[in-house]
């Protein structure tokens, strides 16, 4: 066992992956009536890489491409002050976000502090219309009251365990696995490049 932890279940493959996307443009659609006053916005490492398939798709659907930008939440997060040397990457969103739907795009919801720093942070970049959320696992121990409008899929887990999302862009491989950890072990999102 090392500190990534050990496998214990892979709970969707590449394929499950793919339908759930599709599943969720379809319905990002369906709730917005098209998309024409769509925005998709992924939290960084691997909610922006899922927010780019999300509008690829969404463009084959329906034949607009909607604007799609990725946010940094690092200097946002409630727990910034105990990471010594957070890893900070770049927020990107060039159209004005200002009385537009957002749909917010997460890897794995868990408990809820990432979204509420990504609300923070898309706040004081721009006044949308409406933000809605979509994740592709929600996995639940919620400390927030924080709620996804869009799932790819519901996976019960323990709070000792970490649900992981990897991708084929970053990590050679596209799966969620759960994974139990040792005592002590970061749990949360996987550092680009898997392990």
């Amino acid at each position: 066992m090392t500190d990534a932890g050990t496998v214990k279940n892979v709970c969707m493959d590449a394929d499950e992956i793919e339908r759930s996307l599709v599943r969720i443009a379809h319905q990002i659609l369906e709730t917005n009536k098209g998309a024409d006053n769509l925005a998709l916005v992924g939290i960084v490492t691997r909610g922006d890489l899922l927010a780019k398939r999300l509008a690829e798709k969404i463009e084959q659907i329906e034949g607009t491409k909607v604007p799609l930008g990725k946010l940094d939440i690092s200097f946002y997060r409630d727990d910034f002050a105990t990471h010594f040397a957070p890893e900070v990457h770049s927020t990107e969103i060039d159209f004005d976000m200002d009385g537009k739907d957002v749909v917010l795009v997460d890897d794995v919801l868990f408990t809820g502090r990432t979204i509420r720093a990504a609300l923070d942070a898309l706040m004081d970049i721009g006044r949308p219309a409406r933000v809605e959320l979509a994740v592709l696992v929600d996995r639940g121990h919620r400390e927030l009251p924080i709620r996804a409008d869009y799932v790819g899929k519901n996976v019960p887990s323990a709070a000792q365990e970490n649900v992981r999302l990897f991708l084929e862009e970053v990590d050679g491989k596209s799966e969620v696995e759960i994974l139990e950890m040792s005592d002590g072990a970061h749990i949360g999102a996987a550092p680009l490049g898997g392990e």
